[in-house]
């Protein structure tokens, strides 16, 4: 038998994708996963790779909530996985974003603005975990790292246009002419 995950534990699932053992139960394990919570896995399941195991980490030993709430913060939101709930503009939920080419005798395409809406936010997401990559470079000097944060500042910028499909205006993006 292989050996027990320790509670904070990276794993890859075939099914589920990325995820982070949250407790060890008798015979499974309660895995948080980013896309799709928290999931009971077997121990028995072999549809799963283990890509991290903490430092020092011993499968036997106990952990209190505050210190797993703790730890599975810092591990999802070191590797990108945190994603904050970004409601849509409520004149804009049920909508479609439809695009008409000017040539008539071509199709258009209507696209579900929830659908439009949700790839928007996925951008947001990973342009803020290339800025978080980019600041913690080593081997990027500083100045290399301002002109990167530049050019993202700018792609921030150019995306401002879609902050009006934002419910709440401190999740809008913001260019060089605001505030962060």
């Amino acid at each position: 038998m292989a050996a027990e995950l320790p509670v904070g534990t990276r794993i890859d699932h075939d099914r589920y994708g990325e995820g982070v053992v949250g407790k060890v139960n008798l015979v499974s394990y309660d895995i948080y996963f980013a896309r799709n919570g928290k999931m009971e896995i077997l121990k028995s399941n072999k549809d799963f790779k283990v890509l991290e195991t903490p430092e020092g980490a011993q499968s036997n030993s106990t952990i209190d909530v505050q210190a797993l709430q703790t730890l599975l913060i810092h591990t999802l939101d070191k590797y990108g996985m945190l994603q904050e709930v970004v409601p849509l503009g409520e004149k804009y939920v049920g909508g479609k974003l439809i695009i008409q080419p000017a040539n008539k005798s071509l199709v258009g395409k209507e696209i579900p603005i929830e659908a439009f809406f949700h790839k928007i936010v996925m951008l947001r997401d990973r342009l803020r975990v290339l800025e978080q990559n980019i600041n913690s470079n080593a081997k990027l000097t500083d100045e290399d790292k301002v002109d990167l944060q530049q050019y993202i500042t700018r792609i921030y910028g150019s995306l401002t246009t879609f902050n009006i499909l934002f419910n709440n205006k401190d999740q809008y993006f913001v260019g060089t002419g605001g505030e962060k």
